[in-house]
């Protein structure tokens, strides 16, 4: 399916006007809200930084501006703490290559394993991560299990001297000062209550990830459609409907629902079916039981 045609624009606006109701949503959970009552500080808190987490992730696709650097400005804040934007912009790039998706090397954002591997870890860890491979366990342990995956890698990749991976750890540093001076100085949310908003947040979005992508054959069959229309659909910018996204990188988050029900059995036939009604359906189907195995269950090794 050819890209859609797009109007010349300078900015795109209800990207921009997004980006500045999150902040504002930061603001008020950190400070008026914590203050009011914590829970409901940490609560919005967490919504924000899931929000702009996702709008990071517009802002990887060349949103709401031309330039590259004003776009990255606007996200660059390190709300989440623990994602460097630059090695998010490089592993999500590399990530959308259709032909590696779920490839246990070659996609970064997997949670495939080569079964070879699989069959090699102690059996507490692969309790772990089946235990990570159901809903439940990716709202619960998935961001640590993400985050000491991604960690991991990039510490390899830095030892064996990868200067770019270095320099996205080293920019990051600049990022959180912002952060750390508001809550030293402004903030009156405790610094624990902001590191479960953090990690809050990251659930969330493990919501998203958890069945964006699954092993098939074909390379158009591995992508979801999630047809929710709801809060959870707003916080991922419409990222739900994940094939679309995949089939138009280019497309604003604003654009994607009307795209997509414009074309809708063109998308159906394209993933091969692989859709589901709402969130809601996924929580029901796998809330407690594994969308699939954690070793590549198609995995073929040369």
């Amino acid at each position: 399916m050819p890209e859609p045609a797009r109007a010349p624009r300078r900015v795109e606006w209800p990207t921009l006007a997004l980006v500045v109701l999150c902040y504002g949503l930061w603001g008020l959970g950190t400070t008026w809200v914590a203050g009011w009552f914590l829970p409901a500080g940490i609560a919005l808190t967490m919504l924000a930084v899931a929000l702009h987490s996702s709008l990071a992730h517009e802002v990887i696709h060349g949103h709401p501006f031309r330039s590259v650097r004003a776009n990255a400005a606007l996200v660059f804040p390190a709300l989440a703490l623990c994602i460097p934007y630059l090695r998010f912009r490089d592993t999500h790039l590399a990530h959308h290559v259709d032909a590696i998706l779920t490839d246990p090397y070659d996609d970064p954002e997997s949670n495939y394993l080569d079964p070879g591997v699989w069959a090699g870890l102690p059996r507490w860890l692969r309790a772990v991560l089946q235990f990570n491979n159901t809903l439940a366990g990716r709202l619960l342990i998935g961001p640590a299990v993400g985050q000491a995956a991604f960690m991991a890698d990039d510490w390899r990749a830095i030892r064996a001297g990868n200067r770019r991976v270095l320099a996205g750890w080293l920019w990051h540093i600049p990022a959180l000062v912002p952060v750390i001076w508001w809550l030293a100085a402004v903030a009156q949310m405790p610094v624990w209550a902001y590191l479960l908003s953090a990690y809050g947040a990251l659930s969330i979005l493990k919501i998203r990830t958890f069945l964006e992508h699954q092993a098939h054959e074909r390379a158009r069959g591995r992508t979801v459609i999630v047809e929710d229309r709801g809060p959870l659909a707003l916080i991922f910018l419409n990222n739900n409907l994940h094939v679309v996204h995949h089939m138009h990188p280019r497309v604003p988050w604003y654009r994607l629902p009307a795209l997509y029900a414009a074309n809708r059995a063109r998308y159906l036939a394209c993933n091969e079916g692989y859709a589901y009604r709402s969130y809601r359906e996924v929580f029901r189907h796998h809330f407690w039981r594994a969308k699939d195995p954690v070793p590549h269950p198609l995995w073929r090794r040369d």
